[in-house]
């Protein structure tokens, strides 16, 4: 009995994977980018390691307590101030809508840029304030944390990983810079594009100058932006010598939240790890109410529509054409709308304040998706293969649902000449043109179709770098070479003069002998 219980153990010990609790330090960045990092922390958690989350004291979206991590809460402001943003998104509808001139929307993108500077600004004080908090510090080296898991986004995580002397890992689409590839990876201009140009892989010659030019301004721009914050952050505590975004590419390991069935194809490097929707689930059931609508839709399905959480409140005067164009519709329609209740609203479309987006996508009644083109509902659209109407405002939202309407599954509005005509015969090409749904379908079989889930491919990643105190051998050291070292412009240049040295020698001696020819006849003659 002694034997066979002693058999037993031993056989579970084999089967059950030991479980490593490892500590794991988080600085992430707020607002939307927390939705996909907060799934990440909740997997951490569930695998069994410690996680503490730095926020600041005004931070809007990250809760000072949760099941899933302990927070360290830096009394000081970081910069959050999701009011402003939707201010600034409802200007930007405002001046689209008007026919604005080019110098209001000029402002208001100049105001947008100081407004991500100050940001900058209150992400550097912040760090400030702990570094000079040696109890704090004290506190972090104590803990004996393996990695740091961090959005570049800002540069927070980046400035206290290296302080602390910790492996870095990023959660990945955008760095201080632009796109986080751009950072590390080989990016020709040629076929590469830089979002949020809204170009394709296929580039005329005229998309190509387009593609340099707005390649070459935009880094101007955000090392404009980002710059001088970290530039005397890192002065002060890294060392005078270093350029701070030498810090950012020298992270372990780059987590990225892309897959190549929305990317165009594009060189990369051994430590970026792609996790491309590790946020989709398959949908949970729906609340009563909810399910009982979609039920109602019969044949016709349903649309669901949502423009994400920085859209306050659309213009009256649009969402009466929005509603309009609903009503006109035989499906059903659920839209998560704030303000006042349409006055044009049909009897076939439900308002909610909010929605489970994930689990209405997975329904099958669902036939449309009428997004404003944000990274989390993009994968999830993709993830349950359901087209998009697309109605791109700011940010990244234009250029990544350009990259959808290239490969054939999404149609996308313009918001400055949208009404009810327009918006209703876009919803109806999408739904009565089966090669949208067919070819969003595919796109659903690719990203379905890989050896493990992203969300377990990226855990197992940053648990790599935890096990093994980083990832060195991954990371290339490209970045520390300067940029004519990088393009080989020395060595052309070196290889340029010996062969004009040689082209030179090689006249020169045939000169030379063609001058003693010539005295020779002259002598003989």
């Amino acid at each position: 009995m002694i034997l066979s219980l002693a058999c037993i153990i031993s056989l579970l010990t084999a089967l059950i994977p030991a479980t490593h609790g490892g500590k794991v330090l988080v600085f992430p960045h707020d607002g939307s980018h927390w939705v996909n990092m907060k799934v990440l922390v909740e997997e951490l958690h569930s695998r069994g390691h410690t996680v503490t989350v730095i926020r600041a004291a005004d931070s809007w979206y990250i809760s000072e307590t949760s099941p899933y991590y302990n927070s360290v809460t830096v009394d000081i402001a970081g910069g959050g101030n999701e009011d402003f943003y939707r201010l600034f998104v409802s200007e930007v509808i405002k001046i689209k809508r008007s026919e604005g001139s080019v110098w209001a929307r000029f402002a208001l993108d100049m105001e947008l840029k100081d407004k991500f500077s100050e940001l900058h600004k209150k992400v550097c004080e912040l760090v400030v304030h702990m570094l000079e908090n040696k109890e704090l510090m004290r506190a972090f080296q104590d803990a004996k944390y393996e990695v740091v898991l961090t959005d570049p986004a800002n540069g927070g995580g980046v400035m206290l990983a290296h302080y602390l002397g910790l492996p870095l890992v990023f959660n990945a689409r955008w760095t201080v810079h632009g796109e986080a590839h751009f950072a590390i990876a080989p990016s020709p201009l040629s076929y590469v594009p830089l979002p949020p140009s809204e170009l394709t892989d296929q580039m005329t010659f005229f998309e190509r100058v387009k593609n340099i030019i707005f390649y070459t301004v935009r880094m101007h721009l955000y090392k404009q932006v980002a710059g001088p914050h970290y530039s005397a952050l890192t002065n002060r505590y890294i060392g005078p010598d270093t350029d701070y975004f030498s810090l950012f590419q020298a992270a372990d390991l780059w987590l990225m939240r892309v897959d190549f069935v929305f990317e165009f194809p594009r060189p990369t490097m051994p430590n970026v790890i792609y996790m491309g929707g590790f946020q989709c689930k398959p949908a949970k059931p729906l609340p009563q109410h909810l399910e009982e609508f979609v039920q109602s839709s019969g044949e016709h399905g349903v649309i669901i529509m949502s423009l994400g959480t920085l859209i306050g409140e659309l213009p009256h005067d649009l969402a009466n054409e929005i509603a309009a164009a609903f009503a006109k519709l035989p499906q059903k329609v659920i839209w998560r709308h704030k303000g006042d209740r349409p006055a044009t609203l049909g009897n076939n479309t439900l308002l909610v304040d909010w929605m489970p987006q994930n689990d209405l996508l997975g329904h099958p009644k669902i036939k449309l998706f009428i997004s404003h083109g944000g990274t989390n509902g993009i994968y999830e659209a993709i993830y349950h293969g359901i087209p998009i109407v697309g109605i791109p405002i700011v940010f990244d939202q234009a250029d990544n649902l350009s990259r959808l309407r290239a490969k054939g599954v999404a149609k996308v509005m313009d918001i400055s000449v949208l009404d009810g005509k327009t918006f209703q015969t876009a919803i109806q090409e999408v739904l009565n043109e089966p090669t949208h749904t067919t070819s969003m379908q595919r796109l659903s079989r690719l990203h379905r179709d890989q050896p493990m889930k992203p969300l377990d491919r990226a855990l197992f990643w940053i648990e790599f770098v935890m096990r093994h105190k980083g990832a060195a051998h991954l990371r290339t050291e490209s970045y520390k070479l300067p940029w004519y070292s990088y393009h080989s412009l020395d060595v052309i240049l070196f290889l340029l003069t010996i062969a004009l040295f040689l082209l030179f020698c090689f006249v020169g001696l045939v000169w030379s002998c063609f001058r003693l020819c010539l005295k020779r006849k002259m002598k003989s003659d």
